[in-house]
């Protein structure tokens, strides 16, 4: 069985730039697909968890490094 998932040390390898770009990109896919299991038309429920998961994990790096920032 693949998994497409993002690994947390390709996600600190990134600049705040990059992710904040990504984060975006994410939160409005998320919305997207809300937005389609809303009205029936996803057809992939599974990609939903994938997309949180993924905003979890930048959000994570995020918050090291501003704490790590911040010392």
């Amino acid at each position: 069985m693949a998994k497409n998932t993002v690994k947390a040390s390709d996600i600190r390898a990134k600049t705040d730039k990059e992710l904040e770009t990504r984060l975006s990109e994410l939160r409005k896919e998320k919305f997207n697909l809300r937005f389609q299991k809303a009205t029936g038309q996803l057809a992939n429920t599974a990609q939903v968890r994938k997309v949180r998961k993924e905003i979890a994990k930048i959000m994570t790096v995020a918050g090291d490094r501003q704490r790590k920032a911040g010392k």
